[in-house]
């Protein structure tokens, strides 16, 4: 059994037997081996081995070991013992337990964090870019359990096999079932009298309904997919709804000089949309995070972008001035490299490029959170123009309404209840 004490000024890990067992596997790997692992999670060393203060610490199967240190509002846990990139600091407040750094399997919470992010990681406190307590406390709460990671294991592979197998999602199974049964219903004298702009506007109404549930279904399982994949899924859908672009290609190179003097240096960009005159745009596209857009606390009485985005927001940024400074030369390596994924003779053209980013989700922000991150898009909108999937899922049911009504008015046969219902 694993339990935490403050001792002074020091963070002590008390390591207990359970009711069969001793602590004698304990000894005998800090004798031959100099430190030991506890629950997969905490590495402690013979020099941290705690000597008992009195008769009544001394207990033969009880171990104490020295983690950390207490100072001021913070308990800072050695990175050593976490296997961290940096120290962890945790708000003195908190009462730890061991649930408090292992999941289920014996999975490290702090490890899994830190192979996310290159920063020390500090919980609760007043620290600026400290996790608030009780967002910890909800990261701790949702945490994936072992029926979790085994449904998302399973889900991945079922992602895999589709490509090769004739499975699909709900949504294409549903457009392929109508678009059978609506060909098929058609006589020839009924095909006749149809006129094409009305087929094309039941046409382009099926589109955005299928687009709209498959979007629904994926964000439902974003946890799923990988950051590859959902760039490569929502990048097929995004040029759906937005028809002017025609194409989009992955991991375009661009050359600067400006961060270093002597050489260039190739930079590559994810994800470019190209138009069907040649003009090319950026679109950062990220995970449909539940904090993707503002944070939940306020730093000087407001909700500031998070880190991701404001990160994606630079980034985008630079990739637009990189693409702007490549000029002619530029525009010719980004054809000649791509030729395969564009229309022959298509001239390939940075003018005035902007950059779309689609993240996060805005239906669980307060009426404040949602005005500050609308401040934020006007803020950049020059540039950039910010979506959240919300605000996409909003887009494509106003295209979806007015493509309805005009369908209606034309006479055409509403598309089939199933269709039109989300996920």
């Amino acid at each position: 059994m694993i339990a935490f004490e403050d001792r002074g000024s020091s963070v002590v890990l008390i390591y207990s037997a359970d009711r069969l067992g001793s602590t004698t596997w304990v000894d005998e790997k800090l004798e031959s081996e100099g430190e030991v692992t506890l629950s997969r999670a905490f590495t402690v060393r013979k020099v941290d081995l705690l000597s008992p203060e009195s008769d009544d610490d001394f207990d033969d199967d009880v171990r104490r070991f020295v983690i950390g240190t207490v100072e001021g509002d913070y308990r800072t846990i050695r990175k050593d013992v976490l296997g961290l990139k940096h120290d962890l600091l945790i708000a003195a407040s908190l009462v730890l337990r061991r649930k408090t750094f292992v999941a289920e399997r014996d999975i490290s919470i702090f490890r899994r964090v830190d192979d996310l992010i290159d920063e020390q990681i500090v919980v609760g406190g007043d620290r600026l870019g400290a996790i608030p307590v009780d967002e910890f406390a909800r990261l701790l709460y949702e945490f994936p359990t072992s029926t979790e990671l085994t449904h998302y294991a399973r889900t991945r592979i079922t992602r895999v096999l589709r490509e090769y197998l004739e499975t699909m999602s709900d949504a294409e199974e549903r457009l392929a079932d109508y678009m059978s049964r609506r060909s098929g219903a058609k006589t020839a004298e009924r095909v006749v009298a149809l006129s094409r702009i009305p087929a094309a506007n039941q046409l382009e109404l099926e589109k955005f309904i299928y687009v709209r549930d498959r979007l629904v279904e994926m964000l439902k399982d974003a946890e799923s997919f990988s950051e590859a994949d959902w760039q490569t899924a929502v990048a097929d859908l995004f040029v759906l709804v937005f028809p002017q672009y025609i194409a989009v290609l992955h991991n375009v190179q661009v050359k600067e000089r400006y961060s270093n003097d002597s050489k260039s240096t190739d930079r590559y960009i994810d994800l470019v949309l190209v138009a069907a005159n040649g003009c090319i745009d950026i679109i950062e596209i990220k995970k449909p995070f539940e904090r993707g857009l503002v944070s939940k606390g306020r730093y000087r009485d407001n909700h500031v972008p998070v880190r991701e985005l404001s990160g994606s927001i630079m980034q985008a940024e630079k990739y637009l001035f990189y693409l702007s400074k490549s000029g002619r030369d530029g525009e010719n390596a980004i054809a000649k490299k791509h030729a395969a994924d564009l229309p022959t003779d298509l001239e390939i053209k940075i003018a005035n490029p902007k950059a779309i980013i689609l993240a996060g989700r805005d239906s669980n922000l307060s009426a404040q959170e949602r005005f500050d991150f609308e401040f934020t898009r006007r803020q950049y909108s020059n540039v950039v123009d910010i979506i959240s999937y919300d605000d996409l899922l909003r887009r494509l049911e106003n295209v979806i309404a007015t493509l309805t009504k005009r369908v209606g008015a034309q006479g055409d046969p509403e598309p089939d209840g199933q269709i039109g219902v989300s996920a």
